[in-house]
């Protein structure tokens, strides 16, 4: 008996012997997955804080600041499926420790990267390892936990989420303006240094291996098709700008509805001929799944607008320093944390649908309210002063993203549940690759070039206004589409319908397509 096997046995009477090593060793396992979740979670938002003093002292252009964070986005994207399904076939472990070794030596090469060319290419890189590495997570806690310990892990799983919510920007500026050795903006990436060789080291020691009994095949050429599609458009959306808006953009935009749309005729294909596509396009039948989905992605989109306008806004056009700008964000990120909350245990269960309504809505108002102070307030706003309108967006986001999952899947069959998962957070990403595309036109196209000091404020100032006028379209985008998602989102019980232990053996990978439970907090991103 293996030790993940010994692991799942759950005797009545505390473990002794043997069974007791196990039972530490999976606790240590846990430490171990949840401590490279965080580094993957606030990775995303340190580097935002920071994007100002890598364009000032590295002297990049708009498009490379676009491409240091929707590159990232895009190459997670694009491989979160596919690393699900790889750690499936080859073991969980084994692509946990390529995954989290790759990513520590991307962020080495981020932390030491020459130019803005080589930051950008290494923070795809950083992607794709986190697309390796973060789906192995859920997959690793199912293998290792029983159906009845799970609830209580993943709640340390969202208590996680929410730390690296609100850490992530603070630490971000705690670093960027300590200046350590210095070294200025680079101690961000190399910070992930010491954390990922120690998981490296302890994760070959304390994770116990597992394969799924029934893994898909891959879909390589599903990959390649969704990344070429999504380069195709996100491209010329990000240098069509500084280019004149050439001819070859819209050509390349328009070749990639013919990419996708070849996409879709490949994943039928496929469906028939092996029954493992990279997208289970049957799933897109079920009314409330393809409503969320598409909730889901603009969702991605008015989130890729808002954070890199929002730290511009700050920092460039007020001229606060990071750590002023990430300190005035705390307030939105407590809403967030507690709304979450609030929604899941109370509002939800007892007015369904209508919470994420509100919630979309509710931060639309907050959205309407920051543009009206920026507007009065102009260049002498100060932090409080943002609060209230921080703290309404925040909790109408927190309304929406903690039950979404739960609604989006409810009406999914069980035995699709986990390629729903996976599909869910992938079009969450390639929605935020998208937003931060799209920022050359909301923002970037409204600013200009070659600002004087004094233009540069008020610029800033009125692309903000601009761009956070996209933000409410898309919250009322959002409130529409909801009328498609059930009224009453069902409410799954973790480990339900497992009884016995050779079924909570068949552990659930959110991006791969195994089975998993609906209820499962969507933790890839």
């Amino acid at each position: 008996m293996t030790s993940t096997e010994t692991t799942l046995s759950s005797p009545a009477e505390p473990p002794q012997g043997p069974a007791a090593v196990a039972d530490r060793r999976r606790w240590f396992a846990l430490a171990i997955v949840m401590t490279a979740a965080f580094m993957d979670l606030v990775d995303v938002t340190i580097v935002n804080i920071a994007i100002p003093s890598i364009q000032r002292d590295e002297g990049a252009s708009f498009s490379q600041i676009q491409w240091i964070t929707a590159g990232y986005a895009l190459a997670f994207a694009a491989g979160l499926i596919t690393g699900g399904r790889l750690g499936d076939i080859h073991g969980r472990k084994r692509l946990f420790l390529v995954g989290i070794g790759g990513f520590t030596i991307a962020s080495a090469l981020c932390g030491f990267a020459a130019n803005p060319e080589m930051l950008v290419a290494s923070r795809i890189l950083q992607g794709g390892m986190a697309a390796l590495m973060v789906p192995q997570v859920l997959s690793i806690v199912h293998a290792t936990f029983p159906a009845h310990e799970r609830g209580k892990v993943f709640g340390l799983f969202g208590a996680i989420v929410g730390l690296g919510a609100v850490s992530g920007p603070l630490l971000g500026a705690l670093l960027t303006e300590w200046n350590l050795f210095g070294l200025e903006w680079r101690p961000i990436f190399l910070i992930n240094l010491p954390v990922g060789i120690a998981a490296l080291i302890l994760g070959r020691r304390f994770i116990s291996e597992s394969k799924a009994p029934k893994a898909l095949k891959l879909d390589l050429v599903g990959v390649a098709l969704v990344t070429l599609g999504l380069l195709m458009l996100l491209y010329p959306l990000t240098r069509g700008r500084e280019l004149g808006w050439p001819l070859w953009g819209y050509v390349s935009m328009g070749g990639a509805l013919l990419v996708f749309a070849a996409l879709v005729a490949y994943e039928k294909r496929k469906a028939a001929r092996d029954g493992s596509p990279l997208v289970e396009l049957s799933l897109f039948k079920v009314k409330s799944f393809a409503a969320g989905i598409a909730v889901q992605t603009v969702f991605g989109v008015g989130l890729g607008i808002f954070f890199l306008v929002w730290t511009l806004y700050m920092q460039v056009g007020l001229g606060w320093t990071p750590l002023h700008a990430g300190l005035t964000g705390v307030p939105f990120s407590i809403a967030v944390s507690a709304a979450a909350g609030m929604s899941v245990q109370l509002l939800v269960p007892r007015f369904g649908r209508k919470v994420l309504q509100a919630g979309a809505l509710i931060m639309a108002v907050g959205v309407l309210l920051y543009i009206w102070e920026s507007g009065r307030y102009g260049l002498s706003i100060a932090s409080w002063q943002m609060a209230l309108p921080l703290v309404v967006m925040g909790a109408g986001m927190g309304f929406i993203v903690a039950p979404l999952t739960d609604a989006v899947l409810s009406e999914v069959p069980r035995e699709h549940s986990g390629s729903a998962s996976g599909l869910i957070n992938t079009v969450q990403q390639m929605g935020n690759a998208l937003g931060l595309g799209l920022v050359s036109v909301v923002f970037f196209g409204q600013i200009g070039d070659r600002l004087t000091r004094t233009q540069v404020g008020p610029a800033f100032v009125n692309g903000f206004q601009h761009a956070l006028g996209w933000v409410v379209a898309v919250m009322v985008a959002i409130f529409l589409l909801m009328f498609a998602l059930p009224k009453r989102p069902a409410q799954h019980v973790e480990g339900a319908g497992e009884d016995n232990p050779a079924g909570e053996r068949e552990s659930a990978n959110p991006a791969a397509g195994a089975p998993v439970s609906d209820s499962e907090p969507a933790l890839l991103g």
